[in-house]
């Protein structure tokens, strides 16, 4: 069989013998009634757990509309004309509305990529700006000891709307909700406090009510509240095929259980082989944000297994302190051991990989230098036919292979517990 999976903005094909492949992980099939616009239209005419906006919101407050950054898929051009419509239902003049792309711990974006982001007219008419930890309010402390420290702009507003998508998340269980508040607009001690209990069985993917990962998140909503919250599903083209609207939790919850319907995929047994990627750009910009889709694998893989990881990686590691982590380890045993003593962000997600890796090898097929690759404990290919025929000729030719085109996406579950 063919296939033709994406790979930064473009892709990479690649053919495997029938009798190899497992099964293909794609979405369930479920009902879809509206899409893109006209499904977060209805969304926001129907909150869950909320008054409407439009009633919320007053004339002369001062909104922040914190939304993703270029790492996420969040397709902010999409969602924001249908939130500043309902704001103009509410008299709310676009001076006193101001768009805040959470950046969390990443970089900065340039003016390109916020125009991007939001569309033109909008980039030109309302005040977008990148968070920045070093403008920032203490708020208080959750009960986990993580300092509420929040971005000024959305600290100082008078209204809180938050902006996300939803998927699994490797430790906070799901992406959207308040998340785009901690860790979006928080400071990097804050959130190196938050994610410090990743470490915890109980901080996984698909998890939420014992959680303490989300725990915490929500409880930072006590101290900067969120006035209403329109987060979306994806499909695997990236289309919206599911809003929610209103309540932070309330409807994020529903948003949730749609995800599950539609990405938690029975498999009916582990493969020796899993081939897995991000589905290209903006996911797969460096290895920082492609380990989501490596993490969901491990799932899916058989203790000594092959994990083939189709990720092009043009900016590289992603983050210095990933970066520092990688480059001093000796072995991926330092990095589950230094992280388990001295938890520091960035250092988390160097440890996620090396959990995968205590369970199969790596092969990454990605544009980084083969050196660096080797360096993290991977074996580098350009070429994903090579890394295939590679990882056959170690699992012997009669290997099943499963594939994973939407791999941080896509959430794993063995058939009746099957080995």
């Amino acid at each position: 069989m063919n296939f033709k999976y994406g790979y930064g903005k473009g892709y990479k094909e690649f053919s495997i013998n029938d009798e190899n492949i497992l099964m293909e992980l794609r979405q369930n099939s479920v009902n879809i009634g509206l899409t893109g616009a006209d499904e977060v239209e209805r969304a926001i005419e129907n909150p869950i757990g909320s008054e409407k906006l439009r009633h919320i919101v007053k004339p002369g407050e001062k909104i922040a509309i914190i939304t993703s950054d270029i790492t996420r898929p969040m397709p902010s051009k999409i969602v924001l004309p249908v939130v500043l419509k309902e704001l103009e239902k509410a008299g709310v003049d676009r001076d006193d509305i101001t768009v805040v792309f959470a950046l969390g711990n990443h970089r900065k974006q340039t003016e390109e990529e916020k125009k991007y982001l939001v569309g033109e007219e909008i980039y030109n008419s309302v005040k977008c700006v990148d968070s920045d930890t070093s403008d920032c309010v203490h708020l208080g402390t959750t009960k986990n000891g993580t300092p509420v420290d929040i971005f000024r702009c959305v600290a100082e507003a008078d209204r809180r709307i938050c902006l996300g998508n939803i998927e699994f998340h490797y430790f906070a269980g799901y992406s959207g909700g308040a998340k785009a508040i901690m860790p979006g607009v928080s400071t990097r001690d804050a959130i190196q406090a938050n994610h410090s209990q990743m470490v915890r069985d109980e901080a996984r993917a698909g998890a939420m009510d014992d959680n303490p990962v989300r725990i915490d998140i929500e409880e930072v909503v006590q101290f900067v509240p969120i006035d209403f919250i329109v987060n979306v599903v994806l499909d695997e083209n990236k289309q919206i095929i599911k809003a929610v609207a209103g309540h932070h939790v309330y409807a994020h919850r529903e948003g949730c259980k749609f995800l599950d319907s539609l990405y938690k995929v029975e498999i009916p047994e582990k493969a020796d082989i899993v081939l897995t990627t991000p589905g290209g750009y903006p996911k797969d910009i460096n290895l920082y944000q492609a380990q989501k889709a490596l993490d969901n694998s491990k799932n899916a893989v058989k203790d000594g297994g092959i994990v083939i990881l189709l990720a092009s990686c043009s900016e590289g590691l992603g983050e210095r302190v990933f970066e520092k982590w990688i480059m001093s380890a000796d072995s991926p045993d330092t990095l589950i051991k230094n992280i388990q003593e001295n938890f520091e962000l960035g250092g988390h997600k160097a440890a996620a990989i090396a959990l995968v890796q205590k369970k199969a090898k790596i092969y990454l097929v990605s544009d980084m230098d083969e050196q660096l690759v080797r360096k993290m404990f991977m074996y580098p290919f350009k070429d994903v036919n090579e890394a295939i025929k590679s990882a056959l000729e170690e699992m012997g030719h009669d290997a099943k292979i499963l594939l994973m085109p939407y791999g941080g996406s896509t959430l794993p579950e063995v058939k009746n517990n099957a080995c």
